[in-house]
Formats: C-alpha cells, structure tokens, sequence
C-alpha cells in the first residue's frame, strides 16, 4: 500500500515528486519508484490544448486532468490550482473539488489574472494581504479533508528573493501545510530560500537553469521537504517525439531510431495490459 502525503512528510525524508503532463507519464512516475507525482500546470495545458502555461486552462479541464491522474496512479497527486480559478466563491469551490476528486495536495499562488508559468516574464502579484485571506479562506474549505494545501509566491522573478522570503514564511501562518517559492533558477536563490524560510517547503528544479546541477542529497541537506521535477518527461518526451518525426520523414521510416521507441510488449506493461488480462481470464466467460 502506498504511503499518504501526510506519512511521507512526517518521515522526514526528501519527497521527489517527478511532474507529470497526463495520466500515462504518472503511472510511469510510479514504475520508477517515486513516492509521488506531481500534476504540473504547465504541461497539463501543453499536453491538453498544445500551447503555453499562460492560465488558458479553466478549472474544469484542470479538474478532470487531476481525476484522471489520481485514477491512474496509487501515488499521492499534488496537483497545480493555479490562483483557485476566480473570486474568492469560485476558491471555495476549487478546493472542494480537487478534494474530492482525491488529489493528495494542491497549490495556490499570489499572481493577477490572467497568471503565467513563474519561469516566465510578465508575472504580476496580488497584495500580500489580500493573498492571505485567499490562503486562509481556502484552509478553511478544505477543512473536511485530508488534502494539503501549499502556498505559492512567484514573487521571486518580480521582486527578489528578500520579498519571496518575506511572503513565503507570511503564507506559512495562515494554516497551509507548506510554501513553495516558484521561479528559482540559481542554486544561491535556492539557498537563500532555504536558510530563511525555516517552515515546510517545496522546490522546483527546472532543466536548463543551474539548479539542475542539485542531487536529491543537496536538496534534503538544505532542508527542502518536497522537491518538483516539472518538466523533466515533458522535455524528454517532446525532444523524443520529434526526433523520430524528423526521422520518418527524412528517411520513410523509423529503423534509425529505434532505440527511441518503446516496444509494444514495453508499452502494455507501461499501462498495465496485465491486470485486465488476468481480470478477464478469472471472472470473464469461459
């Protein structure tokens, strides 16, 4: 039986959670051996719509995208809410729903409307304050549940890391489970966040930026409790697809990357051929 997020937490040891862009790549996630997945906005909109994390995704869709993955997988899903998808009313309900669907953990964050992936420019934040009352509005929703909540700020590529510290650690007291500064991209930025927010907290390591460069070891001895890999398959999965595209094209078949491919047999092991198999010989007509 897979361990609750809650269970994972109170181990004390650093919980990798790989990003996931759909329900497939997370139950990949789980072949590999990860405690949990992580629901990554980001490639949820890439991989459902095939354009930028630029808040075009509504609640509905982001919603089924999360039940689908909580249905594929036994891990822990801690999935993206972006800014809780409208007023205060339209949180209410945010929170109730992902908690229903099952989901292990959401995170809200600090941006305007319409918000944007914390990598890119552009981002512009809500009041501190007014974000603390979002924050402890939608404690108190999820009230009934056992689904943590994280708070995010993506005030680190608007205003530095002074004020990231400042709204992470100000977050923390309003009941969340954990805070998660978004956009770092150095491993100082990452320090700094480590040594003065002292609470429970998240990381994310994109690729490409110095922080790649981090081993789980480095991030659990600076005190992180849970670190992303949000787009780590995506970016493999993308690259992938288009080498062997290109490869079709240009030669009228695929034999010259084949070491890219999955085989069949490999595939239906990925999505579990086995279980309905099995299920159908014991219980189907004979």
């Amino acid at each position: 039986m897979m361990s609750t997020l809650k269970e994972l937490l109170s181990a004390g040891k650093l919980i990798q959670a790989p990003g996931a862009a759909d329900a497939l790549t997370a139950r990949l996630v789980e072949q590999a051996g990860f405690p949990a997945v992580y629901m990554t906005g980001f490639g949820a909109t890439a991989t459902t719509l095939g354009m930028p994390d630029l808040g075009l995704m509504t609640q509905t869709e982001m919603l089924e995208h999360a039940r689908r993955m909580v249905r594929a997988t036994a891990l822990p899903v801690i999935a993206d809410a972006d800014t809780g998808y409208g007023g205060i009313t339209n949180l209410l309900r945010t929170v109730e729903d992902y908690a229903q669907v099952g989901v292990a953990a959401i995170h809200l964050e600090d941006q305007t409307l319409p918000k944007r992936c914390g990598q890119l420019s552009g981002v512009q934040l809500v009041d501190a304050d007014a974000q603390v009352r979002t924050l402890k509005g939608a404690v108190r929703a999820r009230a009934w549940s056992d689904m943590l909540l994280i708070a995010r700020t993506d005030a680190l590529g608007v205003h530095g890391v002074e004020e990231a510290v400042r709204r992470a650690n100000l977050y923390a007291e309003t009941g969340a489970d954990l805070v998660f500064v978004d956009g770092v991209k150095t491993i100082a930025q990452a320090e700094a966040i480590a040594r003065h927010v002292p609470g429970r907290k998240v990381l994310s390591i994109v690729d490409g930026n110095e922080t790649q460069q981090l081993t789980a070891s480095d991030i659990e001895q600076m005190g992180f409790d849970v670190v992303f890999y949000a787009l780590s398959t995506l970016l493999a999965a993308a690259r992938a697809s288009a080498r062997v595209l290109e490869a079709l094209s240009v030669n009228g078949n695929t034999m010259a990357v084949t070491d890219d491919l999955a085989t069949y047999g490999e595939f239906m092991k990925m999505v579990g051929l086995h279980r309905y198999h099995d299920f159908e010989k014991e219980f189907g007509q004979a």
